[in-house]
């Protein structure tokens, strides 16, 4: 149980950072585009789409690495 707990932790946390950059980046092309900073609702729909999709592909890698690091008896404290 506890490598699938390090491994959401991870992947939550990756996803969670890349999600707020892709929605920065596209307020900073709204911005620049109309000059104004309204946060219109199909952006805040694509950061939470572009987290799911990033935690989803971080989870599976970050527990197929924490399970290869547990079975060749590889600790990283």
């Amino acid at each position: 149980m506890k490598p699938n707990l390090k491994a959401c932790g991870q992947a939550m946390v990756t996803a969670m950072v890349n999600a707020l950059l892709a929605v920065a980046l596209m307020l900073l092309v709204e911005f620049t585009i109309s000059g104004t900073f309204q946060i219109p609702e199909p952006y805040l729909w694509a950061g939470v789409l572009i987290w799911l999709v990033i935690f989803a592909g971080q989870f599976w890698r970050q527990r197929h690495l924490c399970r290869s690091d547990q079975t060749s008896g590889h600790s990283k404290a």
